[in-house]
């Protein structure tokens, strides 16, 4: 689970929703909000983020990776055998 794809990406992604989420909360001056059109961007963005983050963590833990055991490989040198053969139709 830890090497998975979608945990590194829901956690790089969660750590980014935080870190503009806290900047939207602390950082909100008048000339920030002049630039957007009167929007608290970073306080959006970040819950945005923070949800698609979560949401990808959610899926790692609701649907693991399912490993299964893979058949063996049939040695190319030993000889067929006819009876387990099966008739060309």
């Amino acid at each position: 689970m830890l090497f998975d794809i979608r945990t590194i990406v829901g956690s790089l992604l969660s750590i980014y929703g935080v870190v503009l989420l806290v900047t939207g909360l602390v950082n909100n001056t008048a000339a920030e909000q002049a630039k957007t059109g009167g929007w608290n961007i970073n306080l959006w963005a970040g819950i945005g983020i923070l949800a698609v983050g979560l949401a990808f963590i959610a899926w790692v833990l609701l649907r693991p990776v399912q490993v299964t055991a893979a058949k063996p490989v049939a040695d190319p040198e030993a000889p067929l055998d006819p009876d387990r053969i099966a008739p060309a139709e």
